[in-house]
């Protein structure tokens, strides 16, 4: 009876501990394109900020060149979360049939009021002054049928000039987008930051229209997305998760903490302090919501431009691909 005493009891004991054994943190992989944008390795330069880290989740920064590989990731379980744009949501849930996929949380938007808008960049010493003198030249983007592109293509049928017909578009990655624009073998490009900061670029440069000139307000230019399986399998570490990476959104962009977080930036992208203090974290950055809410009807707006634009067959109603449960439970935590 004793032998079975003992027995019952480190068994209980067992299970006991079991039970308070703390689980593993969850590993979050997240894919991102730009350094200053979305869940990248500067996140963990600020670790001392993330207060779940290690607890309930770390994070796998993943990199990669742009959306489609990093869709293709999500589609084949390589990636849990990545930034996509409007474009991306469209044709993983028209051509890839991802109907599981769930928009989770703003990342950031072009044009709101107040906040920068992306301008499309001119030469000073050409004889463009309005979109109509585009016809017959060269225009630079980023990624056909991808959200700047959509707007650049709005604003110039708004203006009567069509692709192919008028004018023609090439491909380019924005570090070769200034020595294209400047050795004149575009007439238009697309004004990312931070080399639009650059002051030679600017001296020899200025802006014909922006993105919120082409759209007439808001861009929804990047959101987060994920499958709906991770969701629901790892809700409460998520919301751990999103609180924090909200607390460091706004501590970024805090004035008391901006030279901080410039200066870490700086350290991570190699790119001078001075450049990135010209815009990044403040109102000549691009807009994030300090609850990480997108806005739905921009995102929307964005789609059936695509639309109109010969770029699909058909819309989407992105409130059907909509999971903002986490966030919002996350941003209730935060002041």
């Amino acid at each position: 009876m004793r032998h079975r005493r003992i027995a019952v009891a480190a068994i209980i004991a067992t299970l006991l501990a079991l039970g308070t054994a703390r689980a593993d943190p969850l590993t979050i992989r997240s894919g991102w394109v730009v350094m200053t944008s979305g869940y990248t390795p500067m996140v963990l330069e600020a670790k001392d900020q993330l207060k779940h880290y290690g607890t309930s989740y770390v994070l796998e920064p993943i990199h990669f060149q742009g959306s489609a590989p990093s869709m293709a990731a999500l589609a084949s379980g390589g990636v849990d979360i990545i930034p996509i744009g409007y474009s991306t949501l469209l044709t993983a849930v028209i051509n890839a049939k991802m109907d599981d996929i769930r928009v989770v949380a703003d990342d950031f938007q072009d044009g709101v009021e107040g906040y920068s808008s992306v301008p499309f960049m001119v030469r000073n010493d050409n004889t463009i002054a309005k979109v109509e003198d585009l016809k017959g030249h060269v225009v630079a983007t980023n990624s056909i049928g991808g959200a700047f592109d959509i707007g650049m293509r709005m604003m110039l049928r708004k203006h009567g000039l069509e692709d192919k017909r008028d004018f023609t578009v090439v491909e380019s990655d924005y570090t070769n987008m200034n020595p294209m624009l400047l050795s004149k073998k575009v007439d238009l490009t697309i004004g990312a930051q931070p080399g639009v900061s650059d002051p030679a670029f600017r001296a020899a440069t200025h802006p014909l229209f922006t993105m919120r000139d082409a759209t007439g307000g808001r861009t929804q230019v990047l959101v987060f997305a994920a499958r709906s399986g991770f969701l629901e399998k790892n809700r409460a570490a998520l919301i751990d998760f999103f609180t924090d990476m909200l607390g460091l959104s706004r501590w970024f962009r805090d004035p008391a903490h901006r030279p901080e977080a410039i200066a870490l930036a700086a350290r991570v992208t190699k790119q001078p302090y001075e450049r990135l203090n010209a815009y990044l974290f403040s109102t000549s950055d691009f807009y994030s919501d300090p609850k990480g809410m997108p806005d739905i009807g921009a995102l929307q707006s964005g789609i059936d431009m695509m639309v109109a634009l010969g770029f699909a067959k058909e819309s989407i109603d992105v409130k059907r691909y909509l999971d903002l449960t986490i966030v919002q439970e996350a941003a209730k935590r935060l002041p």
